[in-house]
């Protein structure tokens, strides 16, 4: 037992990437509804549709990042189950975070062409993640 213990590689960086993106839509519905006084948490999907300026760009931005998630997750487990050096893993799942942290801050701050530059870095590395096992 203790063998299979020492085995086992435990939590990589990339399993914490996949965390931190899982958390990140959450830090969006956080940045739409902060300090506001008339957020309505009895319906907040409607509150926030009516939301204008950059609480409505940070609760796309939690909608996109809901998106973005099950190709990433998907992509750094097949990557790790095909036995992609995991270097490259946890360096491809870094880039992600990083490429998402810069959609959202893009996204609030209405800054267009960086967050379709960022959102395709990020996607790149969900796809490349798939392929990681070939190189």
């Amino acid at each position: 037992m203790a063998e299979a213990a020492l085995a086992h590689p435990g939590l990589t960086v990339a399993h914490v990437c996949v965390l931190v993106a899982a958390l990140l839509p959450i830090v969006c519905a956080g940045i739409a509804k902060a300090g506001f006084k008339g957020f309505d948490n009895r319906n907040p999907r409607d509150w926030l549709a009516r939301q204008e300026g950059f609480r409505r760009r940070a609760n796309a931005a939690q909608a996109n990042s809901w998106e973005a998630l099950p190709i990433f997750a998907a992509g750094v487990l097949t990557a790790i189950q095909t036995g992609a050096a995991q270097g490259r893993i946890d360096g491809l799942a870094l880039t992600f975070i990083v490429a998402r942290l810069l959609y959202v801050l893009s996204y609030v701050a209405d800054w267009a062409a960086l967050r379709t530059l960022v959102w395709s870095l990020g996607m790149g590395c969900s796809i490349a993640l798939f392929l990681a096992s070939l190189w």
